[in-house]
């Protein structure tokens, strides 16, 4: 599944490589991206280092990182990244993404996110989670367009959210 290619109707999501960094770097690299997820932008010698360890795969054998970047088509741009952890033999998966400033409000995020899950479900998992902070009601809708709901559990002051296909 890690080696993937998803592809939608306006969207690549092509698995993560370290070649991907500097064009990344550059995408995601509005502060205000960290304003729920805390942080700061990373430079592109980070996100190297940074893709260079997720490329390399979990430690955990039995944690799957599974992570993409996405790519608009009609752009030839990439505008974010979506990810998944599967862990429990592939029956759970955590999943998140985020797009950069200049491609939301586009419905960029919902689509990925989508697709995302759909593979996913696909490939057999059968709880698919994400944990939104109660204030992003954009990550909320979301998460909501991709099937998931909110539950009543809070980690790390974020809301939890499932689909049990």
């Amino acid at each position: 599944m890690k080696t993937t290619t998803v592809r939608t109707e306006r969207l690549d999501l092509v698995p993560l490589a370290v070649t991907h960094a500097d064009e990344m770097a550059r995408a995601l690299a509005d502060p205000a991206l960290h304003v729920f997820i805390g942080g700061t932008p990373l430079t592109g010698p980070e996100l190297r280092a940074r893709y260079e360890r997720l490329t390399a795969g979990s430690p955990d054998p039995a944690v799957v990182w599974c992570n993409w970047v996405v790519r608009v088509r009609a752009e030839d741009r990439l505008a974010g990244t979506v990810q998944a952890t599967v862990t429990e033999g592939g029956r759970t998966a955590e999943v998140a993404w985020v797009i950069g400033t200049e491609w939301q409000g586009r419905g960029i995020a919902r689509e990925a996110a989508g697709a995302l899950v759909g593979l996913l479900v696909d490939e057999g998992v059968r709880t698919v989670v994400a944990h939104v902070h109660p204030d992003h009601a954009a990550s909320a809708a979301v998460a909501r367009a991709a099937g998931l709901v909110p539950t009543e559990d809070e980690q790390d002051g974020e809301i939890r959210w499932e689909l049990r296909p």
